[in-house]
């Protein structure tokens, strides 16, 4: 089941004006707050992500185009430091699909523009990429599955 996660807010109440990530690029501890959304999906077995990109997509991009395995797992360094290892993986197993919607794009039009990337899927979830939650996630999806 993938998820869409909507990533274009402006961050106006949580940035400086020195700070012009946006809002799901906001760390907690030494990570996203988006990346502990995609982990909490991941730890349910969501792995398949659609991104709807807006303001500070470009940060987003580059932020898992240059993502570094080893900050955050095990690893061996061999060969004078030419290589590497890794003994676990964060994002190993996701597949991130990567949509610029717009910057003042309203969330309904947001999702119209990624629902190509959706296919035949009876079913997906939809996320803000600034809100974290502890939800068990699987019981929410079996319930919602039950209701018809």
């Amino acid at each position: 089941m993938k998820v869409v996660l909507f990533c274009g807010g402006l961050g106006m109440r949580m940035r400086t004006d020195d700070d012009p990530r946006p809002k799901p690029m906001m760390t907690v501890g030494d990570r996203p707050v988006l990346w502990h959304i995609m982990r909490y999906y991941a730890h349910f077995g969501h792995t398949e992500f659609v991104l709807c990109l807006g303001y500070g997509g470009q940060v987003v991009k580059d932020y898992f185009l240059h993502y570094d395995e080893t900050a955050s797992n095990d690893f061996v360094l061999s060969g004078g430091g030419r290589d590497v290892e890794l003994l676990g993986s964060d994002i190993g197993d996701w597949r991130i699909t990567f949509v610029d919607t717009g910057l003042s794009t309203e969330i309904g039009e947001r999702l119209r523009r990624v629902r190509q990337h959706l296919g035949d899927d009876e079913m997906f979830l939809a996320h803000y990429g600034d809100v974290l939650t502890d939800a068990p996630m699987d019981e929410l999806v079996a319930t919602l599955a039950a209701s018809d």
